[in-house]
């Protein structure tokens, strides 16, 4: 079985926020990949959960996708409770959908292992897993700006983004298959490009992170 997460907070006030795009990139592949007649979520492991099975070059396999309903300083406690029901291991089973002010709108970086750059969804999951090796897809959503980085995240996609965050949500989908399928270094040669022009100078962890709990 492989496991695919999305990151986000629940609750409609952060329905199509920016830092949402984890569960809706899920939401995407999950519309397109499982079956009519299994396409009701279930509540399991802390989160929302589909599952449907997906051709690999090798066969056939399984696939659970999860949205954690926890907000996303503690998404690792829902990640860390299906991979352990299910005995599977983060390195070659989990994948990681989530935002990243670092890198523009219009792009995705994936990545097999790293660290959290500070992104508190993916910390946690690192404090509950112990390690951080298995593989993510980072979403650019464009630096903050002057705009208090909280009030950013969680705000909506100005209508400059809208069409660029558009596209980079449709590489993830695309990348989410070709991983399911193939890997993570056919999603890395196939997904991984030159970054355009309005790529934002690197931030550093400390300017990345978000408050911890409580919130978001």
């Amino acid at each position: 079985m492989k496991l695919v997460v999305g990151l986000g907070n629940p609750g409609l006030e952060y329905d199509r926020t920016r830092h949402n795009v984890g569960f809706e990139v899920v939401d995407r592949l999950a519309r397109r990949t499982v079956d009519a007649s299994r396409s009701i979520a279930r509540s399991r492991f802390s989160g929302s959960v589909l599952e449907t099975d997906v051709a690999t070059d090798s066969g056939s396999e399984k696939v659970m996708y999860l949205k954690p309903l926890m907000y996303m300083n503690r998404s690792g406690q829902s990640v860390a409770e299906a991979l352990r029901f299910y005995k599977l291991v983060p390195a070659k089973d989990l994948f990681v959908v989530v935002d990243d002010i670092a890198l523009p709108c219009g792009t995705i970086r994936i990545r097999p292992d790293g660290s959290s750059g500070g992104h508190n969804g993916l910390a946690d999951i690192e404090e509950k897993l112990g390690t951080s090796a298995y593989a993510r897809c980072r979403i650019g959503i464009d630096a903050p700006g002057q705009v208090p980085q909280k009030d950013y995240v969680l705000g909506k996609f100005r209508p400059d983004q809208q069409t660029l965050v558009e596209s980079a949500l449709e590489l993830a989908v695309q990348a989410c298959s070709t991983w399911m399928s193939s890997g993570v270094e056919a999603a890395m040669n196939r997904f991984n490009v030159r970054s355009s022009p309005r790529e934002s100078s690197p931030l550093k962890a400390s300017e990345r992170r978000l408050p911890d709990a409580p919130g978001p």
